[in-house]
């Protein structure tokens, strides 16, 4: 009887103190997530979230053979894998070069040189404009970070490669090939084709040229520069995506849009690879009709109404349903690290700019944007737009958006 009776008591005992624990638990639960993390303590958090969700993703594919490079997910919910010469496979090989700028863990050091050389087969690519994204990212921050001295004989390879793209009557690098075989590129009409992201290629050019004196990379990187200044931006500093040239007379053909809603509206990446590309230009050139440029793209995305409170903006500002209307991870990212980087020569708008900056980071480290460890495949943010209108990676994560997500936080660490 005295064992019964027993039982009970301790049992209600237990669940005394063990109420008593949860209530404490659930408290301090609740007093951390109304504290702001600090600055430290959010990197910090997310640089841990980032090793284990790309350990996730190494797992699953270190035994293919080619070496490929996760981009993102496919319809089927599995890691969609693409080859060298996919126009993303630099950010992946970029993206565990900045885990390991962080920790300095050997391991990361080891994985970022196994998928950066994964891609040495880039610098022999003509038929793309887009071999400054797969170099820079990956062998450019293996030089930056690690100064990994065989990097910089592929860079010089890679820009040379880039630049038998350059049209010397127009001045500008053709941005996509418009011969028959180009699928939908091709159905367009267009004759010489270059769109915003191509700006984002120019840094690949300009390291080219440090590396090695030769004043060509650097002309030829200037010029598409102020090419595109002239002839992409309208007067409210808004991007068109597709400017076509005629390869005969150099003059305009059309203003068009590839990935945007509409011809005339802002397709919210393009507004920040303009942002991004004309102040690497400035930092390159110290010219400051680009820092012009890039202050007056940044004063219009700042500014803008259109953009969501929590600034992490719709897939393209002017789409019909907004707010029924997917949001672009990868945009919000690419705009912060940009702005992290233009804040250093505007004193002026220092603390606005490092503001908005910092606004979107949090907003990319919440639980809506921020992925849990184990899911999404191993990437780390949620709700990126690739092309729209092949209804391939809607509302998906990309490796870009992981990438840029990832430098903005190395670079608002550095900001006092």
């Amino acid at each position: 009887m005295m064992k019964t009776k027993f039982i009970p008591l301790v049992i209600i005992i237990a669940c005394l103190f063990g109420c008593k624990e949860h209530k404490e638990a659930t408290s301090s639960t609740k007093a951390t997530e109304n504290r702001i993390e600090n600055k430290r303590e959010l990197i910090n958090r997310v640089f841990k979230i980032s090793e284990k969700q790309y350990n996730l993703l190494i797992n699953k594919i270190t035994n293919n053979e080619p070496l490929l490079q996760p981009r993102g997910i496919t319809e089927n919910d599995n890691v969609r894998l693409v080859p060298y010469y996919d126009w993303t496979s630099g950010f992946f090989p970029g993206s565990l070069w900045y885990i390991y700028k962080y920790n300095q863990k050997d391991k990361w050091k080891a994985n970022a040189i196994k998928f950066t050389y994964a891609l040495d087969s880039v610098k022999y690519i003509t038929n793309s404009h887009d071999v400054g994204f797969m170099l820079d990212c990956s062998y450019g921050n293996a030089y930056s970070i690690a100064n990994d001295t065989l990097s910089k004989r592929v860079i010089v390879e890679g820009a040379t490669s880039l630049i038998t793209r350059y049209r010397p009557k127009i001045g500008v690098i053709q941005s996509w090939d418009t011969t028959p075989n180009m699928g939908w590129i091709s159905e367009k009409g267009w004759n010489t084709p270059v769109i915003i992201d191509n700006m984002m290629n120019l840094e690949l050019l300009y390291k080219a040229f440090q590396f090695t004196n030769d004043s060509t990379f650097y002309k030829i990187a200037s010029n598409h520069a102020k090419k595109t200044l002239k002839n992409h931006f309208r007067e409210d500093y808004s991007s068109f995506h597709v400017v076509d040239y005629d390869s005969k007379t150099s003059k305009v053909r059309n203003r068009q849009t590839a990935q945007g809603y509409s011809d005339p509206s802002s397709w919210a990446r393009g507004q920040s690879w303009g942002l991004y590309g004309f102040t690497q230009t400035f930092a390159n050139t110290k010219d400051s009709v680009f820092l012009d440029q890039a202050k007056n793209i940044a004063h219009y995305i700042m500014g803008n109404k259109k953009i969501p409170k929590d600034l992490i903006p719709y897939w393209d500002y002017d789409a019909p349903n907004i707010p029924n209307e997917p949001r672009d991870a990868s945009a919000a990212a690419i705009t912060a690290s940009a702005l992290l980087t233009l804040q250093q020569y505007v004193p002026e708008e220092q603390k606005t700019m490092i503001a908005y900056a910092e606004k979107i980071l949090r907003r990319l480290s919440s639980n809506d944007y921020l992925a849990d460890i184990g899911s999404n495949q191993g990437f780390l943010l949620k709700h990126s737009v690739g092309n729209i209108h092949t209804d391939e990676e809607n509302d998906e994560p990309l490796n870009y958006a992981d990438y840029y997500y990832l430098e903005a936080l190395l670079k608002w660490q550095e900001v006092d």
